[in-house]
C-alpha cells in the first residue's frame, strides 16, 4: 500500500466515511483529482469491505468539443474498470440564464441533483465528490472575503448526509504524482485557468501571494474549516435546545418568549433566530434581519416585516407568520395518508403518483436491489427495502418527523432540514410522500432519502419493492 493509499485509508476510518457494506458511486468530471479518487477508491475497495458501484458524469455543455470529449474519457475509463458510467448532458448556460444565477451556482445545483439520480439507478448509498486539501482552503477564503458566520466558515464537511469527500486532506499536487506514478492520465479543463472566475482568482493569485507569508497557508485553512466545523455543530446542538424551551407553533405561526430570547448569549440567540426565520419565510434572512429582531424582543419593535414573514411582538412573545401572498407551508397541500398493502398499490392524487409495492427475494446477498424505470423520467422511482410484509403508511410531512438516512452513520435527521438541503421549496413540502413501516418508522421519503433502517445487506433474504410513478402510468 502506498503512502497515499493508506493516507486516504486512515481517513476514512477517522471520519467514519464510507462504512462496511457501502455501495459507492464516484462523481468523477475528468479532470486530476477525480480520476484519481476513483482510481484509490477502486483500489480501497480490494482492500476494506465496500464495493465502488459505478462512475457518474455530468457534460455542462459549456465548452463544446472538449466537454463532449471528457464525456468520452470517462465513459472510456468506466469500461476499463469493468464498471458502468451514468452519464447526463444539461445546458448550464442556459439554466444559469433561465434561473437568474450564476454559471457556478447554475452547475452546482444540476450537479447535487444529477448525482441523486445517478445515486438511485445504480442503488448506491454514498456519492464520493474528489474536492481535495486545496478545495477547501480555496472555500475558506471565498466564504471568508463575502462574511460567513461558522456554518459557512466550515466549508466542505467530509460527510454530508450521504455525500462524502474521502480526498479532504489530500494536496492537489500528491494526486498528480499518483497519477503520473501509475500512468493514468487526465483532462485538463481550460476553464480552471479563466481568472474572471472569482475561485480561480483565489487559486492562482491569493492563495500563491498569502503562501509567502506561511508556506503551509492551505493546511492551516483547512485546519480553520475544521475547527469552525466544530463549533457550528456544537452550536447548532446548544440552538435547538435553547429553542425546545422557548418556541412553539399556534395555528400556523410561531411564537418565541421574547425574554427567554433576550436572556441567551448572542451567538447563541442569532443562531436560534436565524433558524425559526428559515422556518418561517423562503427566503434567505441575514446579519442584519437578525439583529432587527432580537431588538424586538428587547422591546425596541412592535412589530418588524422581514423577507417572506412579519414579526409582531404580541405581550410577552414573538409572533411570526409568513407573510400575506406566500401561505404557510401546512396550507400547501392538504395531508394525506393512505394505507399500502404488501403486495399492493395504492394512487397518491395529493403528490400526483401511484405507489406500488411487491415482495422479492434477494437472490444477490451484499448487493442492494434496486429496480429502475425503462426511461428514467423524473419522478419515478423504485427501492428496496428490509421491511415485514405488512401494510405501510404513505401519507405527507408532519411536524417533528424524523428518520435515519443512509449515510449519517446511523443518526437521525429532521424531515425539514432535509427538505432545505434539497432546496424543497415551502409550497411543495406538503406534497411529498414519504413512506412509514408499521413500526410507525419513516422509511423513505420519496425521491430524497432512504432510511438505513431498512437498508438490504448481505444477510438480507427477502425485500419489499417499492415502486413510483406518475398517477395514471402503468405500473
Amino acid at each position: 500500500m502506498t503512502q497515499l493509499v493508506a493516507k486516504v485509508s486512515a481517513f476514512l476510518s477517522h471520519q467514519a466515511l464510507i462504512p462496511d457494506g457501502a455501495r459507492v458511486l464516484v462523481a468523477v468530471s475528468g479532470g486530476g483529482d477525480s480520476v484519481a479518487l476513483w482510481c484509490l477508491l477502486s483500489e480501497l475497495s480490494q482492500r476494506r469491505a465496500f464495493d465502488v458501484v459505478g462512475m457518474a458524469h455530468l457534460n455542462h455543455q459549456l465548452r463544446g468539443v472538449a466537454s463532449d470529449a471528457d464525456t468520452r474519457f470517462c465513459q472510456d475509463l468506466a469500461n476499463r474498470f469493468g464498471l458502468p458510467c451514468v452519464i447526463e448532458a444539461t445546458d448550464i448556460a442556459a439554466l444559469a440564464k433561465a434561473e437568474g444565477i450564476s454559471i457556478e451556482t447554475a452547475g452546482h445545483q444540476a450537479r447535487h441533483g444529477f448525482f441523486d439520480r445517478a445515486a438511485q439507478s445504480l442503488g448506491a448509498t454514498h456519492i464520493a465528490l474528489g474536492h481535495t486539501i486545496d478545495d477547501q482552503a480555496e472555500t475558506y477564503l471565498l466564504r471568508l472575503l463575502r462574511g460567513a458566520g461558522a456554518a459557512g466558515l466550515s466549508a466542505m464537511r467530509p460527510v454530508l448526509d450521504r455525500v462524502v469527500r474521502p480526498l479532504l486532506q489530500v494536496r492537489r499536487v500528491e494526486l498528480r504524482e499518483y497519477l503520473a506514478a501509475h500512468g493514468v492520465s487526465f483532462r485538463e479543463d481550460a476553464s480552471n485557468l479563466d481568472e474572471r472566475v472569482s475561485r480561480n482568482r483565489v487559486r492562482h493569485d491569493l492563495l500563491p501571494h498569502l503562501g509567502r507569508y506561511a508556506p503551509r497557508v492551505v493546511e492551516t485553512l483547512a485546519r480553520e474549516a475544521e475547527i469552525a466545523r466544530a463549533d457550528d455543530e456544537w452550536l447548532d446542538q446548544a440552538a435547538n435546545e435553547s429553542r425546545a424551551t422557548l418556541v412553539k407553533s399556534n395555528e400556523g405561526a410561531i411564537e418565541v418568549d421574547a425574554k427567554g430570547l433576550t436572556s441567551l448569549h448572542p451567538a447563541l440567540a442569532r443562531r436560534v433566530v436565524r433558524g425559526l426565520l428559515a422556518d418561517v419565510s423562503e427566503r434567505g434572512c441575514g446579519f442584519d434581519q437578525v439583529e432587527r429582531l432580537r431588538g424586538m424582543a428587547a422591546g425596541l419593535l412592535p412589530s418588524l416585516d422581514l423577507p417572506g414573514c412579519r414579526a409582531e411582538r404580541r405581550g410577552p412573545v414573538i409572533h411570526l407568520t409568513a407573510r400575506v401572498g406566500r401561505g404557510t407551508a401546512s396550507s400547501a397541500c392538504e395531508s394525506f395518508e393512505y394505507q399500502l398493502d404488501v403486495p399492493g398499490e395504492v394512487a397518491v392524487p395529493e403528490a400526483g403518483v401511484t405507489m406500488s409495492a411487491k415482495c422479492h427475494d434477494a437472490q444477490r446477498p451484499g448487493r442492494l436491489p434496486l429496480e429502475t424505470t425503462d426511461d428514467g423520467d423524473a419522478g419515478e422511482w423504485a427501492v428496496g427495502v428490509d421491511v415485514e410484509a405488512r401494510p405501510l403508511c404513505v401519507r405527507n410531512w408532519r411536524e417533528g418527523d424524523r428518520f435515519r438516512p443512509l449515510g449519517l452513520n446511523g443518526h437521525s435527521k429532521k424531515l425539514q432540514d432535509l427538505f432545505v438541503d434539497q432546496k424543497i421549496r415551502r409550497p411543495d413540502r406538503h406534497r411529498v410522500p414519504v413512506v412509514l413501516d408499521h413500526r410507525d418508522r419513516v422509511i423513505w421519503v420519496v425521491g430524497l432519502g432512504l432510511s438505513d433502517d431498512v437498508r438490504v445487506t448481505g444477510a438480507t433474504t427477502s425485500m419489499v419493492i417499492l415502486r413510483v410513478r406518475p398517477l395514471g402510468d402503468k405500473l
